[in-house]
């Protein structure tokens, strides 16, 4: 475990961590948000690239792009209209995407300074204690978070958390990934393979609507492998501007660590296969980034990368037969996302 300096922010000491494993992976990560901030991952010749967008600086990870390899809650991605109801009562939530509240509002988990509970050379234990009210949602949440790089070259991330109150609870991580290297280019050429049947259908607003839609004969349908240039500006999607979809991913239960797919890149050999106990998976592909500056001065351009959040399905606060984000006091969440690389 190495340890960079710390400096203050609000009034917390913030920090860089790198865990490493044998075979010479090795992870950035700050407990400002969080982030990921450098992934170094080989490829088929056994060369170590960068494979996460991000920035040089604590300051630029705190002025710029604010999702950058963070970890969204108190829950990601949409709730429609900002509202929804627990046992009757109606909770009321920061606006920050249109209509909608976004991965947990205006100061969410992603801006936060996370206590450093534990550093061993291949993990790190961050924990996060969101008080009751906290962007309108209700209950103290306590949340203990696990980032540990694996021998078999796996970014094992555990989420856990428990509340005094009846909440809403949905965590992801938001890394932006280019398998190539981060500022290397588009990620068009990049192959994408997702196991389910069904996608959650948008609303006009980018929330969904309800509606779960089979795969089958359209664009949405990666069961089998599909190269992601094919597809990114298909009319399903925004033309122009990419993939912004939640898939409802195969498995026999709830809470069952499943495939939900891969990526892969054939030039470089390298590939990342994405396990998960949760229920959706958001496919993002960097949709709104307009020429950033990044990483050693690289630039950062629409479609240059690809997200793939593990999570529970959007607005299900206010759609009943969506699994339930529900977290009630007594009880645990307690969910796995796990990005493992490998080459071929």
């Amino acid at each position: 475990m190495k340890t960079t300096d710390s400096i203050l922010v609000q009034g917390k000491p913030v920090s860089l961590y790198t865990i490493v494993n044998a075979n010479g992976m090795s992870c950035d990560i700050t407990n400002f948000g969080a982030k990921i901030i450098r992934l170094y991952a080989p490829d088929r010749n056994n060369q170590f690239d960068d494979l996460v967008l991000g920035f040089d600086t604590l300051a630029e990870v705190m002025e710029k792009e604010e999702y950058y390899g963070a970890v969204c809650g108190r829950f990601a991605n949409r709730i429609k209209d900002g509202k929804f109801t627990i046992d009757g009562k109606q909770y009321t939530l920061a606006i920050n995407n249109g209509t909608n509240a976004l991965h947990g509002g205006i100061d969410g988990f992603n801006t936060a300074v996370w206590d450093v509970v534990e550093t061993a050379e291949t993990k790190i234990v961050l924990a996060l204690v969101s008080p009751d009210g906290d962007e309108g949602y209700p209950g103290t949440l306590k949340v203990t978070l696990t980032y540990e790089l694996t021998a078999d070259n796996a970014l094992s991330i555990h989420y856990e958390a428990t509340t005094d109150k009846p909440t809403i609870v949905g965590l992801t991580q938001h890394s932006y990934f280019n398998l190539k290297g981060a500022g290397n280019g588009t990620i068009k050429d990049h192959i994408l393979q997702i196991n389910a049947d069904f996608v959650t259908i948008l609303d006009e607003s980018f929330a969904p609507s309800g509606e779960i839609s089979p795969v089958h004969g359209t664009a949405f349908d990666f069961r089998q492998p599909a190269i992601v240039g094919e597809r990114i500006d298909h009319q399903v999607y925004v033309p122009g501007w990419g993939i912004d979809n939640n898939w409802c991913l195969r498995k026999e239960q709830q809470g069952d660590c499943v495939l939900a797919g891969y990526v892969y890149e054939p030039v470089c050999g390298r590939k990342m296969e994405v396990f998960t106990t949760q229920p959706g998976l958001q496919v993002y592909t960097g949709n709104w980034i307009e020429k950033q500056t990044g990483k050693e001065g690289k630039t950062y351009d629409r479609q240059d990368a690809i997200c793939l959040e593990t999570q529970g399905f959007p607005n299900s606060p206010n759609i009943s037969f969506f699994p339930s984000p529900l977290l009630r006091p007594g009880q645990k969440y307690d969910e796995w996302c796990i990005y493992k690389f490998s080459v071929e």
